[in-house]
Order: C-alpha cells, then sequence, then structure tokens
C-alpha cells in the first residue's frame, strides 16, 4: 500500500494529468476532430499546448522544476486525468443540424457577391448571399445547381440542404441554407444526412411572395468533409 501510495505522489500525478491532456489535444489535431470544431486558422493553437503539456509533463517527471512550496492535490490531478481519459475516449460527434435549429440563420459577413462565377461552380453559400442581395427568382431561373451540405428539418416545409459559417468555432456557427425539392421518387432525406445535389434553380410561391427553390434532379449521399464549417 505504502508502494502504491508513493507512486500516486502529487508530483506523479500531476505530470501523468499534463501528458494526458498535452496528448488529448495532440491527438484530437491529428484524428481531424478539429475540423468538426474549430476553424483551421486556430489549429496552431492546439497544437502549441498540446507539445506544451507535454514538456510540462517531462520537466515535472525528470524534477528539473523543484520549488519546495509547490502543492498539488491528489484528487485535483485525478479527475484532470479523468477528463482526459473520457474526451479521448468520447471524441465529439456534434448535430448540425440540431445546432442550426438554435441559432439565427444570419450571414457572419457580406463579402463580394460573385455573378461572374458559372452558376455550377457556386457554393451553397455563394448562393445563400447572391439570393439574399438580389432576391428575384427571374434572374436565376434554370441556371444549373451544383452543391453540398447536411440536411436541415424546417418546420411546415421540406428540408434544407445547409451549411455552418464560423468565424472562430462552433459557438459562433450560424446555418445558411437553400429550401429544395427533393425527388418524388425517393425516400425523405434524415437531418444530418450530407449530400451532394445536383439540379437547377427554379421559382415557387411561398406564401405571398416568390423565392428561388433548388429542384434536385441527383442527390448523392457523402461523407462529412474533413472541413464541414465554412469561413
Amino acid at each position: 500500500m505504502g508502494q502504491f501510495t508513493s507512486a500516486l505522489s502529487p508530483g506523479r500525478l500531476k505530470a501523468l494529468a499534463l501528458a494526458l491532456w498535452g496528448v488529448a489535444l495532440l491527438q484530437s489535431a491529428l484524428s481531424g476532430r478539429l475540423d468538426l470544431l474549430l476553424r483551421a486558422v486556430f489549429h496552431p493553437l492546439v497544437w502549441g499546448s498540446g507539445i506544451l503539456l507535454l514538456l510540462l509533463a517531462g520537466v515535472e517527471i525528470s524534477g528539473h522544476w523543484r520549488d519546495g512550496s509547490r502543492v498539488s492535490g491528489r484528487w485535483t490531478s485525478l479527475l484532470s486525468i479523468g477528463a482526459a481519459l473520457a474526451v479521448l475516449a468520447l471524441p465529439p460527434r456534434p448535430s448540425f443540424a440540431d445546432l442550426a435549429a438554435n441559432r439565427q440563420a444570419n450571414l457572419l459577413e457580406e463579402p463580394g457577391l460573385s455573378f461572374v462565377l458559372p452558376p455550377a461552380q457556386r457554393s451553397l453559400t455563394d448562393w445563400v448571399r447572391l439570393l439574399r442581395s438580389e432576391p428575384d427568382p427571374r434572374l436565376y431561373a434554370g441556371d444549373a445547381v451544383r452543391i453540398s451540405g447536411f440536411v436541415l428539418p424546417m418546420p411546415g416545409e421540406e428540408p434544407h440542404l445547409a451549411r455552418l459559417l464560423v468565424r472562430c468555432c462552433l459557438v459562433d456557427a450560424v446555418p445558411v441554407g437553400l429550401p429544395v425539392r427533393w425527388p418524388a421518387d425517393q425516400p425523405q432525406p434524415r437531418a444530418d444526412q450530407w449530400l451532394r445535389l445536383e439540379g437547377v434553380m427554379v421559382s415557387e410561391t411561398m406564401g405571398e411572395r416568390q423565392r428561388s427553390v433548388v429542384e434536385a434532379r441527383l442527390v448523392q449521399p457523402i461523407p462529412r468533409p474533413r472541413q464541414p464549417l465554412e469561413p
């Protein structure tokens, strides 16, 4: 028992906790989990934090950093170790549809619109910005559409195809989507399902106004992109 207690000395527990958190951060970066939570521009901060934690753990273990006044609590270290193990064992699997349903659908910014792009080369986000700036459906009727995104259920109408826009991470994410007429001979798509869609832009009456809607002619399931968040 004495040997076990000695092995779980506060200094060693602290070193183990630091090392595990460093491994958790680096493993999240290597496995691609960060792409689900954080824009790529912030990934170096995670890499740096993980490396720093591992270095601190090494210093703690080697005994190169000693000051007799340092106090470490066993329980604090054990809780930190448990949290790090939970992050490693239970990777985040965010539901984009659930997140989007609880956010206001406002664009983060309005960059220059791209009428010069051929319609088939416009991304879903390009189309959303274009339709918000120039909503007249007659401008786009018959234009080819090739987009991808996740299925976002909408109350009172067919599901939209959507993306999440972020400045930093999922905390500030806002959804943007396009209404879709799904093929009648195919089952209704599931929430959160990622799809590639080809079709044409058509006009329909919604309430008392006309709006543009994508008439889907080819719908293909795709894996979730490695970087599903758009800046």
